[in-house]
């Protein structure tokens, strides 16, 4: 008489999910216990790869780290998915049961391959895998008005007036105007609406 399981599948995987949260709590557990808690400015300062951390860590940093981050990433998960495409494919059992697998799944990994390459190319020829800040250029603009005149502009020196702290703001003189005496009944008649009945 064959036995039936009392677990379905999903038993298994809530089993499984159970025992790796408690796995990961044990850990921290015995770590808050085994390790040794005597905290000193030192060891509460901010560790930036050995480097003493100086200044204000909102600062606005070169953009090209994130682009070059991301190239990595993308050829980082090209060789993700190449791995288990070179594994399948190099068996000789599923190449022997039909031949056009081999050269269909080449093709496809040529495309995918060249398809990256030509996006790496074109991030290449526009100049964001450079380290080295570009030369600054003037805008040119279809303006009719000289570059003279703008230095022109720019270089004249303006006249201000000196501020001191203490210096006598002139107070208008007040106008007193007569405000109209106001009577005691109000300035509109209510009208009531007495309801249907």
């Amino acid at each position: 008489m064959d036995e039936t399981s009392q677990l379905s599948e999903f038993g298994k995987i809530f089993i499984y999910l159970i025992m790796g949260v408690l796995f990961v709590l044990f850990t921290f557990f015995i770590g808050k216990l085994v390790a040794p808690k005597k905290p000193n400015p030192e060891k509460l300062t901010s560790y930036e790869c050995g480097e003493e951390p100086q200044g204000n860590s909102w600062i606005q940093f070169n953009s090209r780290f994130y682009v070059i981050a991301l190239v990595f990433l993308l050829f980082d998960v090209e060789l993700a998915f190449i791995f288990p495409w070179a594994t399948v494919f190099s068996q000789q059992e599923l190449i022997n049961a039909d031949s056009y697998w081999g050269w269909l799944s080449l093709f496809e990994m040529f495309i995918f391959v060249g398809i990256l390459l030509i996006g790496l190319v074109y991030v290449w020829k526009k100049g964001d895998l450079n380290w080295i800040r570009p030369e600054q250029y003037l805008p040119v603009s279809p303006s009719k008005i000289p570059l003279s005149a703008y230095l022109a502009l720019n270089t004249e020196t303006y006249q201000t007036k000196s501020f001191t702290l203490n210096s006598e703001i002139p107070i208008a003189e007040k106008v007193i105007t007569e405000t109209p005496v106001s009577s005691g009944k109000p300035g509109f008649t209510p009208k009531f609406k007495r309801p249907a009945l």
